[in-house]
């Protein structure tokens, strides 16, 4: 089940990245004002609108597929934390506390 799911991941990325890249940017206008060609490939409306569904389709197929190896390579085991109580730091003992048995004082110079 993960292989198959992890082709279709792998297939519905590279489609995605290429519909990405066949899109046209904003300011992709301004190269025929001075001489460059207009892209009529996809008709005089342009491909803007097939493009723009086909691109969020594969959006939302990698986002589902993601989430679904997600939820299938977890395994449900054991946790870092089993076994772990909750332990406080020691608290920092006042400059005026004495010191604790078999402790000795810090010598000063």
């Amino acid at each position: 089940m993960n292989t198959i799911i992890i082709i279709i991941h792998v297939i519905v990325c590279v489609a995605l990245i290429f519909f990405v890249l066949l899109q046209k940017g904003k300011g992709a206008e301004i190269g025929a004002v001075f001489g460059g060609t207009s892209q009529t490939v996809f008709g005089s409306s342009g491909a803007a609108p097939f493009l723009a569904k086909v691109t969020a389709a594969a959006a939302i197929i990698f986002m589902l597929t993601s989430l679904g190896l997600t939820f299938l390579s977890h395994k449900g085991g054991p946790s870092v934390m089993t076994g772990v109580e909750g332990q406080s730091a020691p608290a920092a003992p006042s400059p005026a506390s004495p010191p604790a048995q078999g402790q000795s004082e810090p010598q000063q110079k």
